[in-house]
Order: C-alpha cells, then sequence, then structure tokens
C-alpha cells in the first residue's frame, strides 16, 4: 500500500462504510508492504466501524505487513484470523425481528 494503491483502498473503504458496513474483513492475504498512510487508512477504518457499533477483522497478514503491525501491536487491537470462515464467524449475529405494524425489536 504505497501511494495510489493506499488511496484506492481509502476510497474503497469510504464508500463501504459510506453504505453503512458495520462489520468488515479485511482481507491482507497479497499484501507484501504497508507504509504508515496504509497503517492509518486501517486505524481509520478501525475507529469509524467501533463507533458504529461494528468491527474490522484482519485476514492473513503476513511478512513485512504482519511484522509492521506487530511493530506498532495493531494486532493487540485488532482481531486478525487464518481462516476466512472464523474471521467471518467472529462478528456478532443481529438478529431483528419485525413486529406488527413494522416496529423492529
Amino acid at each position: 500500500m504505497i501511494g495510489s494503491d493506499d488511496e484506492l483502498l481509502s476510497k474503497q473503504l469510504q464508500a463501504l462504510l459510506g453504505s453503512g458496513t458495520r462489520n468488515l474483513v479485511l482481507n491482507l492475504a497479497d499484501l507484501t508492504q504497508i507504509d504508515s498512510s496504509g497503517v492509518s487508512t486501517v486505524v481509520r477504518t478501525h475507529v469509524s466501524l467501533r463507533r458504529r457499533g461494528g468491527r474490522l477483522a484482519l485476514f492473513r497478514p503476513n511478512g513485512r505487513v504482519l511484522l509492521v503491525l506487530k511493530v506498532i501491536h495493531l494486532l493487540e487491537i485488532i482481531p486478525t484470523f487464518e481462516d476466512e470462515a472464523e474471521a467471518l464467524a467472529s462478528f456478532p449475529t443481529q438478529g431483528y425481528s419485525a413486529t406488527p405494524g413494522g416496529r423492529a425489536r
């Protein structure tokens, strides 16, 4: 994530947040490096989701990316998974049921 790649990621994440996304798994499996702008994008997304009652999970950070995330202790704050199904299952299910008259419980 350097330069225009970070800008693209940031715009895509902002679009997801703008559309109401509350829980998000960020796939980092193919990412080979991350700079301070990329880290900032991840942290900003994490904070935005938390404010909305949601959560960010990271999927398969490796190599230098994993090292950077460990050094700055980000893995202590944002859950990280090696299995995508586990990452998705880690989000709380939110059950809502409609009552007559259209009110949610």
